[in-house]
């Protein structure tokens, strides 16, 4: 069976998370004051930001191996991925709504849109292109 490329969107989806698993590992170094990890809508500090930040980290850079070497194990994984990222966007919303912790508006739409955008569509992509992974 002849290997098909990724393809550019895919690609670059996994550079996108790529770059978000590495985020998630400097979590722990809080290289800046609005550095800690979102968990469930909860901005983590200390030990928790330590230990969950990372293991976001693993999860994503397992995501992105899977998604550039086309393997199988990469569907379900983003399927939950985005789940977790709709979810967690949802409850941080409605948890800082209103207060200082609330991104300005206008940055928070952005953001909200890229992390919906390249997490719902890597697993939609991935589906379509379900037979050819390996």
């Amino acid at each position: 069976m002849e290997r098909k490329s990724r393809g550019a969107i895919l690609t670059i989806f996994a550079i996108c998370l790529g770059l978000m698993a590495v985020s998630n590992f400097l979590k722990p170094l809080k290289l800046s004051h609005s550095a800690g990890f979102v968990f469930f809508g909860i901005k983590l500090s200390g030990i928790a930001n330590a230990i969950v930040g990372p293991i976001f980290g693993v999860i994503l850079a397992v995501l992105v191996y899977g998604i550039f070497a086309m393997r199988r194990f990469a569907l379900p994984l983003a399927w939950f991925y985005a789940g977790y990222v709709i979810l967690n966007l949802l409850l941080f919303t409605l948890r800082t709504f209103g207060t200082p912790d609330m991104p300005p508006l206008g940055f928070w739409m952005l953001y909200i849109l890229v992390a919906v955008g390249v997490s719902s569509g890597t697993p939609i992509i991935l589906t379509q292109r379900r037979a050819e992974l390996v």
